[in-house]
């Protein structure tokens, strides 16, 4: 393959003649990692994309690392507008995926997975060793609020780790250099997906809105206080819409495992649910558009919700615990509970806070992604990268590093295992039987891991 050579000069090429397309992969392994990864790639390359002379057509793939909580296809469509059709997205396993990356010569890769996902993918990449590599790009969906160490150093490695506020940047580079691990690719911007009109009260309108994880809490005793809790706040304001907003349907999965969904908890609500009551799914900036109070245990829909200055409470009726991951909103004058909102109290944020979060309410998101934009650029247009070089190597972590490796079918040296090679079609009719089996396993396979498991595990609890 050729070597990658500058962008900023090419005399081959004229000024009327179109610059070659921007080539992005998108690999995620979940719902919200996939709205995540999507938006990131856009705002990562809307500049090359941009109405300027030297503009150059952007291309995003998107690709879906098939697990327990690949997105379904409304999951997909549920997620928002991310530029990317979800009949154009594709399942692929992990072999899968570096075959891809070394057939279709990327220039961006970004990672929007789990941090043992992401570690896989950076040795697997490595190991493919490529003449002209692709920029990779990793980071966070939202709040990190645990695992700060561990998902940091499973994701070293990347050319690019964005954080999404000040306050994460500061962290990330704490860890890496604690290590003495190179820091130099975290890089600030924020979240993605942030975005919408600023709240205005509407007369007549009284929404609240509660944002429901899937798994904080996670017993069923606290899940079921919290819509207790919720129910009586909507009987003590009958003239008041109180919203369930859910991640997804019973069945579904997303990043993380839902064992105890609050649709089952609802039908077993004593005298049933108030007629000023709702389940909502859909598009969170859609819900927000008609909220007047988010409230949460720690969901990233605060981040959201506080970027369009929409009144925002952080519960601590369950405490401030690290576990609940409300201890990240410390400070943040949001940490309230269910009695003071009852009697009409609204949290007001502190500012000092706001600033260091990436939540951009002061109207600077729009150059949020500068710095990033910049360093892609720039590594793009080096001459060639250097080989990718994590921090955990089967020399320093010889205990840790090769388990992650062999979940994804890849041996320490980041090579595909025996038998898990990308299988070679020969033929319609042999490939399309192969992809009617592979569908049925899937399938069995996710209802072995959201239906069964789930029940085999409640069970072992009696």
């Amino acid at each position: 393959m050729p070597p990658r050579t500058s962008n900023t000069a090419d005399p081959a090429r004229t000024p009327a003649e179109p610059r070659p397309a921007l080539r992005v992969a998108v690999l995620a392994d979940s719902d919200t990692r996939w709205k995540w990864g999507a938006l990131t790639a856009r705002r990562l390359t809307a500049e090359a994309a941009g109405d300027g002379r030297d503009a150059r057509p952007v291309e995003v793939s998107g690709l879906l690392l098939r697990g327990r909580a690949t997105p379904t296809p409304r999951q997909l469509a549920e997620v928002g507008e991310v530029g990317i059709e979800a009949e154009k997205v594709r399942e692929v396993t992990a072999v899968e995926f570096l075959h891809t990356v070394r057939d279709e010569r990327y220039d961006v890769v970004v990672l929007a997975l789990v941090g043992g996902g992401v570690q896989a993918m950076l040795h697997g990449l490595a190991a493919l060793d490529l003449t002209r590599r692709p920029v990779v790009v990793t980071g966070y969906v939202g709040v990190v609020y645990e695992k700060l160490a561990d998902g940091l150093l499973l994701r070293h490695g990347a050319d690019v780790v964005l954080a999404n506020s000040a306050h994460d940047a500061e962290r990330f580079r704490a860890v890496y250099e604690g290590v003495g691990a190179d820091a130099s690719a975290v890089t600030e911007a924020a979240l993605p997906f942030l975005g919408g009109a600023p709240y205005r009260a509407e007369e007549g309108r009284d929404t609240v809105v509660f944002a429901a994880q899937p798994s904080v809490p996670a017993s069923r005793a606290d899940r079921t206080y919290l819509l207790r809790r919720l129910v009586e706040h909507a009987r003590l304001h009958p003239r008041r819409e109180v919203l369930l907003k859910l991640r997804s349907k019973p069945g579904e999965h997303t990043t993380h495992i839902e064992e105890l969904p609050y649709q089952k908890l609802a039908q077993k609500v004593p005298g049933g649910l108030p007629p000023n009551f709702r389940l909502v799914y859909g598009h969170m900036g859609e819900v927000l558009d008609r909220t007047d109070l988010l409230v949460t245990v720690s969901s990233t829909a605060a981040l959201e919700s506080l970027h369009r200055r929409i009144p925002t409470a952080v519960l601590t009726d369950l405490g401030v615990r690290e576990p609940l991951g409300n201890h990240h909103f410390v400070g943040s004058g949001l940490l309230t509970s269910w009695d003071r909102l009852d009697g009409g109290y609204r949290p007001r944020p502190d500012r000092e806070w706001l600033a260091g979060q990436g939540v951009a309410a002061d109207g600077s998101y729009s150059t949020a992604y500068d710095t990033a934009r910049a360093k892609v650029a720039e590594l793009l247009d080096g001459s060639r990268l250097p080989p990718l070089a994590p921090y955990y190597t089967p020399a320093t972590a010889p205990g840790y590093l090769p388990g992650i490796l062999a979940r994804h079918h890849l041996a320490p040296d980041g090579t595909p295992l025996p038998g898990a090679a990308a299988p070679q079609e020969t033929g319609r009719v042999r490939g399309a039987v192969r992809e009617t089996v592979r569908n049925a396993a899937r399938g069995a396979y996710r209802h072995g891991v959201q239906r069964v498991a789930p029940v085999i595990r409640r069970m072992g609890e009696l």
